[in-house]
């Protein structure tokens, strides 16, 4: 493991009971945790992604969920994140997985705002 500067410090104060150094080590985590976070951002995962969680955890082959989804070429397609899941496919994954159906439903993309129709003075 590389030698960081951080995790020196926080070898070092870990065990310790003494105020002054839990102060530190409270502090030295935040600032490991924005490095972490600017550094290796979290992203949600994609539908794809969470289909293809649920076959891996259940041993399902791409023919297995043909069934769930409807043909082979249409899993192939929700894999490759081309087509979104219909309410139909969404609610026999829910069922046979039981899953909440929020977790199978892409997020809403913002739209931009419409700009108020400027009025003109009579």
């Amino acid at each position: 493991m590389p030698n960081w500067p951080a995790r020196g410090l926080v070898d070092r104060i870990f065990a310790s009971d003494e105020p002054g150094d839990i102060a530190r080590l409270e502090a030295q985590a935040r600032l490991i945790a924005a490095y972490e976070a600017a550094k290796w951002p979290r992203h949600p995962p994609t539908t794809a992604d969470m289909v293809r969680y649920l076959m891996d955890q259940h041993g399902l082959s791409r023919a297995d969920m043909a069934a769930i989804l409807g043909t082979s070429s249409r899993v192939s397609e929700v894999l490759a994140g081309k087509k979104e899941l219909s309410m139909a496919m969404i609610q026999r994954l829910r069922a046979r997985f039981r899953v909440p159906a929020d977790v199978l439903i892409p997020p809403a993309t913002k739209r931009p705002a419409r700009q108020a129709a400027k009025r003109s003075a009579p």
